[in-house]
């Protein structure tokens, strides 16, 4: 009879239990952030009108939030590599706190700069490391953990234009003070997620390297990763197109009221969320690149058709594409964190700032065309960006499949 390995040996090569609390509050935390966050393109038409704005000076709202929410992100992941810092989480989010006071209470156009400058530093110090936290109590579903992790943030972007119609609009600019309230509940859960993060830090042993790694070529794996960042290109430039002149689309085109706006854009992130959470479990099962080809390739035809869509079909449309290219992104993480297991969090950093980056260049970009060409042009223009999701076929075959 064979001797039975010894205890420690048999609890090394056991996985890791997924820590479902830890799990569901950094996605809760990421809800509370992102509904803040979705506020602020929300309020665009009040400060539009409030501060006689043009849509370049909007786009430039979201191009200072996204450039101070991803020039920081992989330098934090990178840092946070070597040198865990578990409190950093609630701090950053203090910064956020300070943001949303000074959005409630700007007076002029510099100020509300500032304070999108300041809501994009503390999702700067929020995102790679709350991400590497769902990593670490993932159990090994990485696919899960990040979809889970990525649809409170979803949901979040969907609540925030509901509350934005709920408690602002219509009632002034210094009722965005209410959203204080969201960003302490924030603070105090991630006051309890560092506390963990901090003890499962002390109880872990060092170990030499988790994962193996993809056993390619240094060439190979950067190549992968600029494939990647072409892919989340392609998807946020157009996804940005939608979530920050989307309102301003319906209103133009079709006379809607912006409350009614507001609930057409809440119908679209809703399915952006519902497509997230599907998109990393899904890959954890069939393989992560059919998944990425899948979803932004095949948005495409939906994209194209929707410029030219009665009120109708542009809802049923915009639904479509939400669901399809919104399961991406959570893949593409993974994908990453694969090519490079040693550098989880300044991968997710990265995946991260590019995303809010591209995203704000990209509104940028689409609010000098809606002033030079007309809204709907901005449309027509996007729609051909997702047929860049032909790229996913020079990613590798590195996926292990799950029966």
């Amino acid at each position: 009879m064979p001797t039975p390995p010894p205890a420690s040996a048999a609890a090394q090569s056991a996985p890791p239990a997924t820590v479902m609390q830890i799990l569901f509050s950094v996605a809760f935390v990421h809800l509370l952030n992102d509904c803040v966050q979705a506020v602020l393109p929300a309020i665009y038409p009040l400060l539009k009108e409030d501060f006689a704005l043009s849509f370049t000076q909007i786009g430039l709202i979201t191009l200072t939030f996204q450039c101070t929410a991803s020039l920081l992100q992989p330098w934090i992941g990178l840092y946070t590599d070597k040198r865990p810092i578990p409190f950093l989480l609630p701090l950053g989010m203090c910064v956020t706190l300070g943001g949303v006071a000074l959005l409630a209470a700007a007076g002029s156009y510099g100020l509300l700069l500032l304070a999108a400058g300041m809501i994009g530093v503390g999702s700067s110090t929020f995102h790679p490391e709350a991400s590497r936290v769902a990593r670490l109590a993932s159990g090994g579903r990485f696919g899960f953990a990040q979809s889970l992790f990525q649809v409170g943030g979803n949901l979040g972007s969907a609540f925030g234009p509901l509350l934005a119609a709920a408690i602002i609009i219509g009632r002034g600019q210094g009722k965005i003070a209410w959203l204080i309230l969201l960003v302490l509940l924030a603070v105090a859960v991630l006051v309890f997620v560092s506390r963990w993060y901090a003890g499962h830090l002390r109880s872990a042993t060092r170990k030499i390297a988790v994962h193996a790694g993809p056993g390619m070529s240094r060439g190979r794996v950067l190549w992968a990763l600029a494939v990647l960042a072409m892919l989340v290109f392609s998807k946020y430039i157009y996804m940005s197109s939608l979530s920050s002149y989307y309102t301003f689309f319906l209103i133009e085109k079709f006379h809607v009221t912006v409350e009614s706006a507001q609930m057409y854009l809440f119908l679209f992130l809703a399915a952006v969320a519902a497509g997230t959470f599907a998109g990393g479990p899904i890959g954890d099962r069939i393989g992560r690149k059919r998944v990425i080809w899948f979803s932004i390739l095949g948005a495409a035809p939906f994209a194209l058709a929707l410029p030219y869509a009665d009120l109708f079909w542009t809802a049923v449309l915009s639904v479509i594409i939400g669901l399809v290219m919104s399961s991406a992104f959570s893949a593409i993480v993974v994908f990453a964190q694969e090519l490079v297991p040693d550098k989880v969090g300044m991968i997710a950093g990265l995946f991260f700032g590019l995303m809010f980056g591209i995203s704000g260049i990209g509104a940028a970009a689409m609010g000098a065309i809606a002033d030079s060409a007309g809204i709907e042009q901005v449309y027509r223009f996007a729609s051909f960006l997702p047929l860049l999701g032909v790229l996913a076929v020079l990613l590798p075959r590195m996926d292990t499949v799950r029966r």
